[in-house]
């Protein structure tokens, strides 16, 4: 149990500027003076080189009523009442039924439930999700940035799209192209499912749409009949949107604005997982430390747990490997120093990041050409014992799984959830709040005659379960115990509102940003096509 006492020696820790240890990874933050300096240098489990801030506002930060902006603040308290701490957790959430029309839902997928909470200022995770218009299927996706939000923002509005167009036929290809030539409104690709809050590079979607349409003609080019399958084309996907993110920045630019965006996507990174349900085929493409798990409920009731992912990181002995396959026998040692590429970055698979991808002629040329010297002191970083770039892919490993009645439940989250549970208990947390709601269903056989003592007997029952206190997002319930647990796997109030309060300087010492998207499965429907293909 998180007593005042602990909570005093958070505080009393960070003004001494104790740094922690966590997960059996050492965690730091030092921020200079606002005023004389406007970039940050960060140590923590992704980069160990300066990074530049973010200018998008995060909507997802706490309130600051609720959430302190220095430990150096006199008046420190980390108490919030249980109604604050719900606001906060539930700032976030996003959730989206499909729609049963004519009770004939052929879609394998029943409904999801997404949420975020940040721990940086702003939040570097990004989330997407879409129903596929021009093909079948739905997809999601988690986007964990590192050094800033802009790649993270970029590849959340765009890698969806470069999915659905490898899906494309060329008949359909060929339409579009000849809508744009004409000038003529285009037919929506995707329908996103998005929060109300969630933000846009509304200032680079025409270049964001060219560069697309390029991709296009370029699949038109290939003439490949009858198209990529499904594994070719995220794997195709991934590949041409780091590769556009890092031409980019090397291209003219129409203004300041654009520029900088361009040299912020490019010089922070993202790691990506991405899921596409298509009836019972489900693949994901994993490029870094995200991760995707199956929720599988057994014959005789219980639950397991099935990854779909592997983490790519210095951990992943098959992730050493294709390294020291890739690079000089004299670098083996130089690979991974203290558990990061180059001693630099945790994961091995990223976009963006090119500071390990080009060449040490190419970054000085762009910056350059590119940057004023403020500008220049932000960007200009060549790690040591950089011989032979690029070091970093965003190349993704794609995982094929046949979808089953048993499997009831897909989840996709950063790494921030996977620090704090295990794929077991995010899996039993998931069953278990699948039990609660299905016991809080109204009763449909009543005892006759019914009266008002009888249901007032019912209410009280129900009351007791604790259906008020009840997340109605599996996410947000994820959350919750993620930062709020004890060690008995009960969540501890007190320390879920310290774990909230953290102030900016003090938050990433304790817990990362955290993104999560549940996606449930309609068994009936998977069950369905077994017995019809049988």
């Amino acid at each position: 149990m998180m007593s005042r006492t602990v909570s005093s020696w958070i505080l009393s820790s960070a003004r001494n500027s104790i740094v922690l240890q966590r997960k059996g990874r050492l965690y730091s933050i030092c921020i200079p003076n606002r005023q004389k300096i406007k970039w940050k240098l960060v140590f923590s489990k992704r980069l160990l080189y300066p990074a530049a801030s973010c200018s998008l506002d995060n909507v997802f930060s706490l309130k600051k009523a609720f959430r302190h902006t220095s430990t150096e603040e006199e008046q420190f308290s980390f108490q919030l009442s249980p109604s604050q701490i719900n606001d906060i957790l539930r700032a976030g959430e996003l959730s989206h039924k499909i729609l049963d029309l004519n009770s004939k839902n052929t879609n394998s997928v029943l409904r999801f439930e997404s949420n975020q909470l940040a721990s940086n200022t702003p939040i570097e995770d990004r989330r997407s999700a879409a129903t596929c218009l021009q093909t079948r299927g739905m997809m999601f996706g988690v986007f964990d940035g590192h050094a800033g939000s802009a790649c993270a923002q970029a590849v959340s509005e765009r890698l969806l799209h470069y999915i659905a167009v490898s899906l494309m036929s060329r008949q359909a290809l060929e339409e579009i192209e000849l809508a744009v030539e004409c000038m003529k409104p285009v037919m929506p690709i995707l329908q996103l499912h998005k929060h109300p809050n969630d933000v846009e590079y509304r200032e680079i979607t025409s270049q964001y749409f060219e560069n697309l349409r390029v991709y296009w003609q370029h699949l038109l080019d290939l003439d490949i009949e009858p198209g990529f399958s499904l594994e070719e084309a995220m794997v195709s996907a991934f590949k041409r949107l780091d590769s556009d993110i890092s031409l980019e920045v090397q291209a003219p630019q129409e203004n300041e604005l654009m520029r900088n965006l361009a040299l912020q996507v490019a010089f922070s990174g993202a790691t990506a997982c991405v899921a596409h349900v298509d009836g019972v085929h489900l693949h994901v493409a994993n490029a870094g430390d995200c991760r995707a798990i199956l929720g599988v409920r057994e014959e005789d009731g219980t639950w397991s747990t099935l990854p779909l992912t592997r983490d790519h990181n210095a951990f992943d002995e098959f992730e050493i490997r294709r390294l020291k396959r890739e690079h000089p026998r004299s670098e083996e040692k130089t690979l991974f120093v203290n558990d990061r590429l180059l001693g630099i970055l945790m994961p091995s698979r990223a976009f963006g990041d090119v500071q390990l991808k080009w060449s040490k002629e190419l970054q000085h040329s762009v910056l350059e050409n590119s940057c004023d010297a403020e500008a220049l002191n932000i960007y200009q970083y060549v790690p040591p014992n950089y011989h032979t770039p690029p070091y970093l892919t965003a190349e993704p490993e794609v995982t094929y799984h046949k979808l089953r009645g048993k499997d009831k439940f897909l989840i996709i989250a950063s790494d921030g959830l996977w620090e704090m549970l295990s794929n077991e208990q995010v899996v039993k947390l998931v069953a278990g709040h699948l039990t609660e709601l299905n016991e809080q269903k109204p009763q449909l056989a009543f005892e006759k005659p019914v009266n008002l003592g009888y249901m007032h007997n019912l209410l009280l029952k129900r009351k007791n379960r604790g259906i008020a206190s009840l997340d109605q997002n599996i996410a947000t319930h994820l959350i919750r115990h993620a930062i709020g647990d004890n060690e008995y796997g009960e969540v501890d109030q007190e320390k879920l509102a310290a774990m909230l309060t953290l102030p900016e300087d003090l938050a990433r010492m304790y817990r990362d940003d955290i993104t999560v998207t549940v996606v449930y499965f309609n068994s009936e429907t998977i069950e369905n096509y077994y017995r019809n293909n049988e």
